[in-house]
């Protein structure tokens, strides 16, 4: 990663729900390895929810995509709840589009939307 990226950040927000937000570029380059080791942490630590929060991140590819789906498969093992917050980037949005995955995914409107639906 380089200059102002960082990995996931993770932040209980209470109730068992766990925020794991990213910011940047999410690609093959960058976070997506990191974020995949994140999101298969909290789905095996007992929790009820896990938002990732993807509204800082104005690009992703392939390899966040792979990342996200297997969070998503980890997560319908313990039947932890997974939920993509935006709002997302345009470039975001069309990964999804593209590939087929939109209902692969639960999306929430922003992450106050993530947490409390």
């Amino acid at each position: 990663m380089t200059g102002e990226e960082v990995g996931p950040v993770l932040e209980a927000v209470g109730d068992g729900v766990v925020l794991v937000r990213v910011r940047g570029s999410l690609d093959g380059w960058a976070g997506s390895v990191e974020l995949a080791e994140a999101l298969t942490g909290v789905a095996d630590g007992g929790g009820r929810r896990t938002v990732v929060d993807l509204s800082g991140v104005d690009f992703a590819d392939s390899a966040a995509l792979l990342a996200l789906l297997h969070g998503q498969r980890k997560h319908d093992t313990p039947r932890v709840t997974l939920v993509v917050a935006g709002p997302l980037s345009a470039r975001v949005r069309r990964l999804f589009e593209v590939t087929g995955t939109l209902g692969a995914f639960r999306f929430a409107t922003d992450v106050d939307a993530a947490i409390t639906e």
